[in-house]
């Protein structure tokens, strides 16, 4: 997973201490989210994407394997 976490937050001259208090978590939570090493809850996700003033799918970049969005991967026997 990639993040646009650490763009959004200079954006709004956010320090990660700022954001972690805004959303309830340790300064350390955010700086694994901005690294991509931290799937968040889908709450958590909507915290932060409400402080950054922005959508979840605007901050937070899942790779997938399909070709189109919205398409499901069901293994066919």
């Amino acid at each position: 997973m990639q993040t646009k976490i650490k763009e959004y937050r200079t954006r709004l001259s956010m320090t990660q201490e700022d954001l972690a208090k805004a959303v309830g978590v340790r300064r350390e939570t955010i700086v694994f989210l901005e690294q991509g090493k931290y799937n968040p809850s889908l709450k958590l996700a909507h915290d932060v994407a409400k402080i950054l003033h922005t959508r979840i799918d605007e901050i937070f970049l899942f790779e997938d394997d399909t070709d189109e969005p919205g398409t499901l991967n069901i293994p066919v026997n």
